[in-house]
């Protein structure tokens, strides 16, 4: 009997390999953070890698069994899919290494076709499917009043983690208490564990608040929002530093997880590819930035047409020299 693996989106729950039992269900029974085990079909010329638990990465093979849930990824520089797209195949695919599963719709031409898998059945408990949310623990909902770093892009791939690092590495280094979290994307461990390394002393994101990714009706998504906030208020956090992925006007409910900490946010950085980039978010948002960043911000040459396009200053993040900068517009933002 082949042990199915894991992937990261299971860490909420306590699922082992052997654990639980298998059925298939008929789709009018099928829901968004559903575990299912996907059985791989073939990863010759297909992206392979698995994100387990623990965020370790492993390639599977052909045959392997992987246990994940049903959700849906609309990146604009990658893969877009949906469980509810699967045929009467049941073939499906991985559209993230975390065990977000559904079926591709739309791929870039750039980057590898996903790993595709085969629907084996439901992960069940007791004659019950077990899901994303039925995984979590009860908690007590409470007031969110801690100061927020937020971190929006124009879009997936702007430079949002890189500079969430470097602010969590320099607030650390402040003394203060860091929480780092990412309140919309699509399931992924690394990019919160990098966090962590930075010197956060806990990291979230919206798979520990029951999703696998924040593509989901806004009903839903208001509801997981405040169960996230509760779990980083636990942790008593001096400030919060919070990326927002993927861009606010895609559907990840990134403009809903806006509206819902706008009077906590203290400072807002802008990760954009390009100057021109940035001008079409500041006109989609109420609030401007307070700091450009990313590819927007390479150059001098990119961070003059910044300001020539939008008025509003930018940092590149990478070059050290920009560190002391970046540390007083933050304790001014903080009132250190």
């Amino acid at each position: 009997m082949i042990r199915p693996f894991l992937a990261s989106v299971t860490r909420i729950s306590d699922l082992t390999h052997d654990n639980f039992t298998t059925s298939t269900l008929a789709r009018e029974h099928w829901g968004t953070g559903d575990y299912v085990v996907g059985k791989v079909l073939d990863t010759r010329g297909h992206l392979s890698a698995l994100e387990l638990p623990g965020g370790r990465m492993i390639e599977v093979l052909e045959d392997d069994l992987v246990v994940g849930a049903w959700g849906t990824r609309a990146a604009t520089l990658e893969a877009v899919g949906d469980w509810r797209s699967i045929d009467d195949s049941g073939e499906f695919e991985s559209l993230t290494a975390a065990g977000l599963f559904g079926k591709n719709t739309s791929l870039s031409p750039f980057i590898g076709a996903p790993m595709p898998l085969r629907y084996v059945g439901h992960v069940m408990r007791n004659d019950e499917k077990v899901t994303m949310r039925g995984s979590l623990p009860e908690i007590e909902i409470i007031d969110f009043d801690i100061p927020i770093v937020l971190i929006v892009g124009t879009s997936m791939s702007s430079g949002k983690t890189m500079s969430g690092r470097i602010i969590v590495h320099l607030l650390s280094e402040m003394g203060l208490n860091v929480v780092g979290t990412k309140l919309t994307g699509a399931a992924r461990y690394r990019d919160m564990l990098s966090f962590g390394d930075a010197g956060a002393s806990a990291v979230f994101d919206f798979v520990d608040a029951g999703l696998p990714s924040s593509a989901v009706d806004e009903a839903t998504y208001r509801e997981a929002l405040p169960y996230l906030l509760s779990l980083i208020a636990r942790e008593k956090p001096d400030v919060v530093v919070a990326e927002a992925g993927a861009s606010p006007l895609e559907p990840y409910n990134g403009a809903i997880a806006k509206e819902m900490i706008r009077d906590n946010v203290k400072f807002k950085l802008l990760c954009a590819q390009d100057p021109y980039a940035v001008v079409g978010v500041q006109k989609a948002f109420q609030r401007e930035p307070d700091l450009v960043s990313g590819g927007a911000a390479n150059t001098d040459a990119a961070i003059a047409l910044v300001k020539k396009l939008s008025g509003l200053p930018a940092l590149n993040l990478m070059d050290p020299a920009s560190r002391d900068q970046l540390r007083q517009l933050l304790s001014k933002a903080l009132g250190l």
